[in-house]
C-alpha cells in the first residue's frame, strides 16, 4: 500500500496530479483545497496518500494534509459513499467545516454539497459525529452546536435513549429555531420526551 509520496510535480489539474518519483509517474486524484496548494509544476511536493484498490482498478488519492486523508477515509467507510463522492465533499466544503457540520447535525450544510442527499447526509451525521474526536482540536463547534450536544448529553445522561433524545432534540430546534441555547431546547426536547 502507498501511503506517502514525495516528488517532483509534472502536472496539475483541480482533481489530478502526476507526481515524477524517482523517474516514476503516479497519478493521483486530489482534492480541491489540496490543488490550491500545490506549487508550479516542476516543484516538489509531499504527499500523504490513500490506495484504493478494487477488482478492476488501482486507484491513488492524495492529501497535502494529513487531517483530510483521515476525514476521506472515514468519509468512505460511509455506506453509499465512495472515493469519488468523498472527494466531491472535500472539495465542496472545507475539512474544518464538515467536522462542525457533521458534530452539529448540520444537515443544511451537507445538502449543499454536489451529491449529498438528505437521506446520505443523514447516514453521513449518524455514522461519523462520534468518531470524529481526533478532528475536535481543528474543528471548534459553534455554540448552537455545542447547546445541541450538551442537550443530548444531558437527555441521554437522564435514561433516555439517543435516538428518541435526537428527534426530540430535533423537533425542538425546529419549532424554537437556530438560536435557541441549551435551556429552551432543553426544557422543550424533555418536554417532548415525557409525553
Amino acid at each position: 500500500m502507498i501511503a506517502h509520496l514525495r516528488g517532483r510535480l509534472l502536472s496539475k489539474q483541480p482533481n489530478q496530479l502526476v507526481l515524477d518519483v524517482n523517474g516514476v509517474g503516479y497519478e493521483l486524484n486530489i482534492t480541491i483545497p489540496t490543488f490550491t496548494g500545490l506549487p508550479q509544476p516542476g516543484g516538489e511536493v509531499a504527499l500523504f496518500v490513500h490506495t484504493h484498490v478494487r477488482e478492476d482498478a488501482l486507484s491513488l488519492f492524495g492529501f497535502l494534509r494529513l487531517e483530510e486523508k483521515k476525514l476521506f477515509e472515514r468519509l468512505i467507510a460511509v455506506s453509499g459513499i465512495g472515493p469519488k463522492l468523498a472527494v466531491t465533499v472535500l472539495s465542496g466544503m472545507p475539512a474544518e467545516s464538515l467536522v462542525a457540520a457533521l458534530r452539529g447535525n448540520d444537515l443544511a450544510a451537507l445538502t449543499m454539497v454536489p451529491g449529498i442527499g438528505k437521506k446520505t447526509a443523514e447516514r453521513m451525521v449518524l455514522e461519523l459525529r462520534d468518531k470524529l474526536d481526533s478532528f475536535a482540536a481543528a474543528a471548534p463547534l459553534s455554540k448552537l452546536a455545542v447547546a445541541e450536544e450538551d442537550v443530548l448529553s444531558a437527555l441521554v445522561n437522564l435514561g433516555y435513549g439517543r435516538p428518541a433524545a435526537e428527534k426530540a432534540l430535533k423537533e425542538s430546534r425546529e419549532r424554537l429555531g437556530a438560536a435557541a441555547a441549551f435551556e429552551p431546547l432543553f426544557r422543550d426536547a424533555i418536554t417532548k420526551l415525557r409525553r
